[in-house]
């Protein structure tokens, strides 16, 4: 029996995708080994959340809720991972790879002295212990990963936008429970935040993504790619090479050096295709590619090609979407 436990990340008191997503998938491997499922919640004023968590399947619901815990940070959100931990005492801990994530889950796994099976896009339990896969070599392959047969807990890191969420056929109950735990000294101290511009999508969670790149010749040229954007309901991304040249902010960048992500749709606009860039969005499910250069290594990797200058077509794909829409 393998009890299952899922960090649930939520900003301004919003549960995101990704975390519905973990908590989908470990709903299903509670289910095949006969276990619990089990969710924990952090934050300021977060007591409301469990029953939103209900629906997927949680059975219980462990809440961290303090002032100390409103912003982010590292030392608070572990103290309070690793305390349901303690109480709930599971084989399994999910925690899905954003930015958030990725920082958590690793201190979380040093702490309990045991590895992390990390940005996994496949995930099973076999003999009771976990099997993953994970792209390698800026994905081009794949390595079947799994975590030390003495591993008393066993931790993964669930990639976004892989796992599809759903709610479960027979709710959870969704019991909360307030974790006492004392939150240690908090040596980082945010100042300020920036949010994003009014409606735009996170590319980390977007099912359908925008990018341009060098070939959109300058910042004056978002707006073509926005308006698709807007009637696709997708996010905007970007090459390194256009954040690099100062034409869009850092957060919309795409790649190895970036965010790292798998829609179900992703359009390149006037992006060449560097390794990098691939590492970023190469397991996405639909690739466009949009440029003039019909040796670019992005169409290797395309599932459609269009070999046109982006500043034609962009367009057209934008009044075809309205039309499609009416």
């Amino acid at each position: 029996m393998s009890n299952v436990l899922v960090f649930i990340e939520q900003r301004d008191g919003k549960i995101r995708k990704a975390s519905l997503e973990a908590l989908t998938l470990g709903r299903e491997l509670a289910g095949k080994s006969g276990g619990t499922l089990a969710a924990v919640v952090a934050g300021s004023g977060v007591a409301g959340l469990a029953a939103e968590l209900a629906p997927y399947g949680a059975a219980k619901v462990f809440v961290a809720d303090k002032p100390e815990l409103a912003s982010y940070s590292t030392e608070g959100y572990v103290a309070a991972l690793d305390a349901a931990v303690a109480a709930f005492s599971p084989a399994i801990l999910l925690v899905s790879a954003t930015t958030v994530g990725k920082d958590l889950a690793p201190r979380l796994a040093a702490r309990r002295k045991v590895g992390v099976l990390s940005d996994v896009m496949g995930l099973e339990v076999a003999g009771g212990r976990l099997v993953g896969s994970r792209p390698v070599y800026s994905g081009k392959a794949r390595a079947t990963v799994q975590p030390a047969a003495d591993a008393a807990l066993q931790v993964a890191t669930p990639r976004p936008n892989v796992f599809p969420a759903s709610r479960a056929a027979s709710p959870g109950a969704a019991a909360a429970t307030a974790l006492d735990f004392k939150v240690p000294a908090i040596r980082a101290k945010v100042v300020k935040l920036e949010a994003a511009e009014a409606g735009e999508l996170d590319v980390a969670e977007a099912d359908k993504i925008v990018s341009g790149g060098r070939g959109i010749k300058g910042p004056e040229n978002w707006p073509i790619l926005r308006a698709l954007c807007h009637e696709l309901g997708a996010a905007l991304g970007a090459s390194r090479a256009a954040v690099d040249a100062g034409w869009i902010h850092h957060g919309h960048q795409v790649g190895q050096t970036g965010k790292v992500v798998s829609p179900s749709l992703y359009i390149a606009c006037g992006i060449s295709g560097a390794i990098q860039h691939l590492a970023g969005m190469g397991s996405s499910k639909v690739i466009v590619a949009i440029n003039k250069d019909a040796d670019a290594p992005i169409f290797k990797a395309a599932t459609y090609g269009v070999v046109a200058d982006l500043f034609q077509i962009v367009p057209a794909m934008t009044e075809a979407a309205k039309k499609m829409k009416g």
